[in-house]
């Protein structure tokens, strides 16, 4: 068991933060003997003098010092101890998770995890990235709090949160840039299609995939990279790759037909009735940075990965 109390603890601390014995107490309430007593008794159960009296301050000695810095970390803990286990009084969960299908920009899901974190510190939050069947899996296992996805499953009920525009795109110096002429299927055929493969067990397919050679990768940042080397061409998400298009990394294909589509995302809770406040504040307030960027929510169509 320790022998030094966090009470006593917190004393140093308030005796180095207020310069003397008599400020710790007058910022404690205590009367000055009680902290002299405390710091004393602690000198006495570690056996080493923590501070030095130098006129009227009270200074550290090297090794007060480096139990000061231990102390803070120590008390720290122990003020979010008791923080989460009011936030548990109160209801809030101390965890929640969130599925996001890949197509959902990164940037404006780091501002909601941001801005929640400030509001609930002490809540643990597990981020799921999930491609298409994935996405469903993930809300029908209940691996899932709140799930971002683009079609709500029977049985649940989601919000319409964000439209997806996506665009076909390569390397400007793809050779399906260099045609000059609006491109159609039978062009795309000739050359190596990207195509993102779906994270759930049933292996979905989704969009044109008419390119006899393909490269199929994991995760759409991996895609986004092949396409900036000029491995292929895709149809992306152009929230995903606006960064990649101001820089003229990639560029829009010149298609006749096709060469843009659409999907709308939705806000789905996995149990809407009983979803606890932490998660509906996460909701909260990821729809308010959706609106915050002006985006909007249109129906859906099946996009081309």
């Amino acid at each position: 068991m320790p022998q030094v109390s966090l009470e006593q603890w917190q004393t140093l601390l308030a005796v180095v933060e207020n310069g003397s014995y008599a400020a710790a107490a007058e910022a404690l309430q205590k009367s000055q003997s009680s902290i002299s007593y405390a710091i004393q008794k602690m000198e006495d159960l570690l056996g080493l003098q923590v501070f030095k009296v130098v006129g009227r301050k009270a200074e550290l000695t090297p090794a007060g010092k480096a139990l000061l810095r231990r102390a803070e970390v120590l008390i720290e803990e122990a003020r979010q101890m008791e923080a989460l286990a009011q936030q548990f009084t109160e209801g809030w969960e101390p965890e929640i998770r969130v599925a996001m299908d890949t197509l959902f920009p990164d940037w404006l899901m780091m501002d909601a995890l941001e801005a929640f974190s400030q509001q609930r510190p002490l809540t643990r939050i597990t981020l799921i990235e999930t491609v298409l069947s994935g996405t469903e899996e993930a809300l029908l296992q209940k691996a899932a709090d709140i799930v971002i996805g683009g079609r709500v499953p029977p049985g649940f009920l989601g919000d319409p949160i964000l439209n997806i525009e996506f665009i076909a795109a390569a390397s400007p110096d793809h050779p399906l840039q260099k045609i000059e002429r609006e491109l159609g299927h039978q062009d795309l055929r000739l050359h190596r299609q990207l195509v993102v493969k779906d994270s759930g067990r049933r292996d979905i397919d989704s969009g044109w995939l008419g390119a006899d050679q393909r490269l199929t990768v994991s995760h759409i940042w991996t895609s986004i990279n092949a396409a900036c080397r000029g491995l292929g061409y895709a149809w992306y998400p152009r929230l995903k790759i606006q960064n990649e298009l101001d820089k003229g990394l990639l560029k829009p294909l010149n298609m006749s037909a096709g060469g843009k589509r659409n999907i709308q995302l939705n806000l789905i809770y996995t149990d809407s009735d009983y979803a606890g406040p932490a998660v509906r504040l996460f909701g909260e307030i990821l729809i308010s940075k959706i609106k915050e960027h002006n985006l909007t929510s249109q129906p859906d169509c099946a996009p081309d990965l």
